[in-house]
């Protein structure tokens, strides 16, 4: 499904509230197997969720043969199922999942399972999906990781850490990437009564076999809010856009949007458990600079937000993009230069020069990938644009083109 989004069209002051995080459901929905007891509010309606809930269902169907699991498009899931079919015994699983998928590396996490006892085996190409996991006890307890890596593979370590027999001593070596998502599933594991610390490069969780009851709300979308400010910095000013639900003290590494913003003319207000951003006077138009290691899902936003501000901008700390739904650098170049922008990128960075051209009615691919179709969108705030595929926002975001019209935008089928 191919969508126009024509740019004659005023934004209304709306308020909109938001799918639970999906970083956040997915790492409750993994401790909810693990600890039943768990209860959870506000859970993503993301496609990526729905995969790792029904996953998680499925594997408490009680089964002699080993099981297929397939995630699709899923990588949270095909990460955080890889930790945690590994620890349960005498179940046998396949996992696996779209073609894309089955391109993604998943060595370096099975490689550490290893290394604590996991057993686990290639189907088709070493070092990719699919896999067969055959669940065991673990009571190894000490691992060692490269630093540099998706923080998915140290996260799924982490979140069967508790159910270890012996928990889990990890250490990281090197430069830290994307630390925010590793504390907030450290923070997680401390909400429900899990010991845990983290010094230097070196992180402990502590075994804990039965936890209190725990009912937890699960805080919105950081990575899904960033379309919005996207749109209100390209707005008139004055622009307001209401959004739940929200807190200040996030545990979500996206949340550096409202800094970030700032320097686009978004101001943030918090509410009780609400955010309002809005369009205020806005002089900037010198070349911008942004290390997004610690957020890179927010990378494709910013660059379009810049383009589309004709501001130049140089963003870096970007490595784990090229491991995405696709090559998210190479991607974001060549639509971007279709719409007239001279961008150059690395393997961890991304240039735009400062520019005034937008063409008009270009056709934005979105290669499989939600956030390209949601990034671009905005820009429908000064020229009209087709987004490819569009229907690709339900990995993360299913209502997005509803929403997109509830604030005014013209969205129609092509």
């Amino acid at each position: 499904m191919n969508l126009l989004l024509n740019s004659q069209f005023t934004i209304h002051n709306s308020q909109l509230k938001l799918t639970g995080s999906k970083s956040e459901t997915n790492r409750l929905l993994l401790l909810q197997a693990l600890y039943p007891i768990i209860e959870l509010k506000n859970i993503s309606q993301s496609d990526d969720s729905n995969v790792m809930e029904e996953a998680l269902r499925n594997s408490q169907l009680t089964t002699h043969n080993s099981q297929l699991i397939d995630v699709h498009h899923a990588g949270t899931a095909m990460r955080f199922l890889t930790a945690f079919f590994a620890i349960q015994e005498g179940k046998e699983v396949v996992l696996t999942g779209s073609s894309r998928m089955k391109e993604r590396p998943i060595k370096i996490l099975v490689e550490a399972l290893k290394q604590l006892g996991a057993e686990i085996t290639y189907e088709e190409n070493e070092g990719f999906p699919p896999i067969r996991i055959k669940g065991k006890k673990i009571t190894k307890n000490k691992v060692t990781l490269q630093a540099d890596v998706s923080s998915q593979y140290i996260s799924a370590l982490l979140l069967i850490a508790p159910k270890l027999e012996n928990g889990l001593e990890l250490t990281l070596e090197g430069e830290i990437t994307s630390i925010p998502y590793i504390k907030m599933t450290l923070a997680l594991l401390n909400e429900i009564g899990v010991e845990t610390s983290f010094k230097n490069n070196s992180i402990t969780v502590k075994p804990k076999f039965v936890i209190p009851n725990s009912q937890l709300v699960i805080e919105s979308d950081w990575s899904s809010a960033s379309y919005f400010f996207s749109i209100v910095a390209l707005s008139e000013i004055g622009t307001q856009i209401k959004l739940s639900s929200y807190k200040k003290n996030s545990l979500q590494g996206d949340s550096a949007l409202v800094e970030i913003y700032k320097n686009f003319g978004v101001e943030t207000t918090f509410n009780e458990n609400s955010i309002t951003i809005s369009k205020i006077k806005f002089h900037n138009l010198q070349p911008t600079t942004y290390n997004l290691k610690s957020s890179p899902d927010i990378a494709q936003t910013i660059a379009v937000t810049c383009f589309g501000l004709g501001i130049g901008c140089h963003l870096t700390g970007l490595n784990t993009l090229k491991i995405k739904e696709t090559d998210r650098l190479e991607a974001l170049k060549t639509e971007l230069s279709k719409l007239g922008a001279i961008i150059s990128v690395t393997n961890d960075s991304l240039t735009i020069q400062q520019s005034n051209t937008l063409n008009s009615n270009i056709a934005i691919a979105t290669y499989q990938d939600h956030r390209m179709a949601m990034a671009f969108a905005p820009l429908a705030l000064k020229t009209s644009l087709i987004i490819e595929d569009a229907e690709v926002v339900s990995k993360s975001y299913p209502t997005f083109w509803e929403d997109l019209k509830s604030i005014g935008f013209k969205v129609s089928q092509e």
